[in-house]
């Protein structure tokens, strides 16, 4: 028996049999922690520190893949360093080093991986070059020469194009990604003073960048690669990180004056501000929204904040100078529904796909239950399936990584990952 399904059949089915969401998401922060060579494991359910991991010379950016299993860390020391210019690789299942690779650009900070998890992009600040790299044997793909001094670097939903902060000549590289043969600079544009953090919107329709020395944010339309807008900030804030919630309607702006910024992103106005501690500098969001975090690169905390009552509800001791510069909140799977003691045997194909792909079991199924999420941990599909193949019809879901969840009568699942191209 097979059974198609698309978006708006899906969400027919959910109310009618009142599926109700499971969260399987962990909610984990990976702080680098520039003056310590560390990396600290904070559980967000907890709000307390699970162990702390040794990766290179004073790491600064990190990136988490979109799978959740992998965290990137950018060690920034200089290349005359023991273990620095590299890039640690961490499972987040273990929370232990899969690997450490020479850097393709000198004094990275900045890091990305791409949306399908295969590569990983760098800002060397060193000498100007932007690179890609392969996530699986951490060998160079390319390297280009953009602006001077690039921080900040963030990938479109859709792999084609790598937004770079120039933080010296005040401007944004935007690299072609899409030709493996033709890596060049598509567009260089003027932003404020001395940009640094940089975040794209979820639905990739928007580039948001701190201007640390003018109190502003850019914002870039991706559509036409110029600024259309600039949000103002108090005097003296001193923007650095920045990221926006899931649903894509709050921006949120780390300040040098020891506050937070909540951006109303149709308005553009500041919502709120609140009190972090001091020198906060990296910025991230958990996957459902809940919970934003701040590193204080001077006070050494990460301060966690409830994004309901918009409050600091703990302030965690890490490391010396926590900088993170990125997306540092992994989203991988946990165990709150168990992993089947004998799992479920099926193959997805194609994956990638562009239309639709086929689930094929190995056996006969009755009454699982099959689930699509997408990054952050939304539920786009849900339904009772009985039979060997289930075929899954893109519909209206956008191009990206999603999670495909099949889940037995005692509520035992197993989980992979699909890529819609």
């Amino acid at each position: 028996m097979k059974k198609t399904i698309t978006t708006t059949k899906a969400i027919l089915i959910l109310l009618a049999v009142g599926l109700s969401s499971t969260n399987i998401y962990s909610q984990t922060a990976y702080i680098s922690n520039y003056g310590s060579n560390t990396v600290t494991v904070i559980n967000l359910t907890t709000n307390s520190v699970v162990t702390t991991i040794t990766v290179g010379t004073s790491p600064f950016g990190v990136s988490v893949s979109p799978d959740g299993s992998k965290v990137y860390v950018a060690n920034s020391g200089t290349p005359s360093v023991f273990n620095s210019n590299t890039v640690s690789k961490i499972s987040t299942a273990t929370n232990t080093i899969l690997s450490s690779a020479v850097a393709a650009a000198v004094a990275p900070y900045g890091i990305c991986v791409s949306p399908d998890g295969s590569k990983y992009y760098m800002a060397g600040t060193t000498t100007n070059i932007v690179s890609g790299v392969n996530a699986i044997t951490d060998g160079s793909l390319w390297a280009i020469t953009c602006g001077s001094n690039p921080y900040g670097i963030v990938v479109s939903h859709d792999n084609s194009k790598v937004y770079a902060t120039n933080n010296l000549d005040n401007t944004v590289s935007v690299v072609n990604v899409t030709d493996t043969t033709n890596y060049i600079i598509l567009a260089t544009i003027p932003v404020g003073n001395s940009p640094v953090g940089i975040t794209i919107t979820p639905d990739g329709t928007k580039v948001y960048v701190a201007n640390g020395n003018q109190n502003t944010v850019s914002i870039i339309n991706t559509a036409t690669n110029a600024v259309s807008g600039t949000i103002t900030l108090a005097t003296g804030s001193n923007p650095t990180g920045l990221c926006v919630s899931p649903d894509g309607s709050k921006l949120y702006v780390a300040n040098g004056t020891s506050s937070l910024s909540v951006i109303n992103t149709a308005t553009n106005a500041v919502i709120t501000t609140i009190t972090v501690g001091n020198g906060p500098f990296g910025v991230s969001i958990t996957h459902d929204g809940s919970k934003v975090c701040v590193t204080n690169f001077v006070d050494n905390t990460v301060s966690i904040i409830n994004t309901t009552t918009n409050a600091v509800v703990a302030t965690i001791p890490v490391g010396l100078q926590p900088y993170s510069l990125g997306n540092f909140i992994s989203t991988h799977i946990t165990s709150d529904v168990a992993s089947l003691s004998e799992p479920v045997s099926f193959t997805i194909s194609p994956n990638p796909f562009n239309s639709s792909t086929i689930i094929s079991f190995d056996e006969f199924q009755n009454n699982i239950t099959i689930k699509i999420m997408d990054v952050v941990g939304k539920e786009i599909k849900a339904t009772n399936f009985t039979g060997k193949q289930f075929i899954i019809e893109k519909g209206d879901m956008s191009k990206g990584v999603y999670f495909v969840q099949i889940i037995d009568e005692n509520k035992n699942a197993v989980n992979k990952k699909i890529v819609i191209q």
